[in-house]
């Protein structure tokens, strides 16, 4: 196994991890922007205000982007897994 084929299964993994995480950080910035924008509007100022909705929107995302996610997290799988001969040889 060369330097390159390690060097670019590690890229794969990088942008695969990149690929299902962002649905959900991209969501909780979102969310925590306008609660933010929300608790400087009225200077309520309770941790809970942002936890709760940042919470139910995340699991929202997930629950959605479910589907993509394992998709996605299959075919890199089954992909490197049929790469195995080529790795050895």
């Amino acid at each position: 196994m060369s330097e390159t084929i390690v060097m670019d299964i590690a890229r794969q993994t990088i942008q695969v991890a990149l690929m299902v995480a962002a649905p959900m950080l991209i969501v909780s910035l979102v969310v925590g922007l306008i609660i933010s924008l929300f608790q400087v509007a009225t200077s309520l100022q309770d941790v809970t205000l942002t936890f709760v909705p940042k919470i139910c929107a995340v699991g929202l995302t997930l629950l959605l982007a479910a589907h993509w996610i394992i998709e996605l997290l299959l075919g890199f799988c089954r992909n490197l897994i049929q790469s195995i001969p080529e790795f050895i040889s």
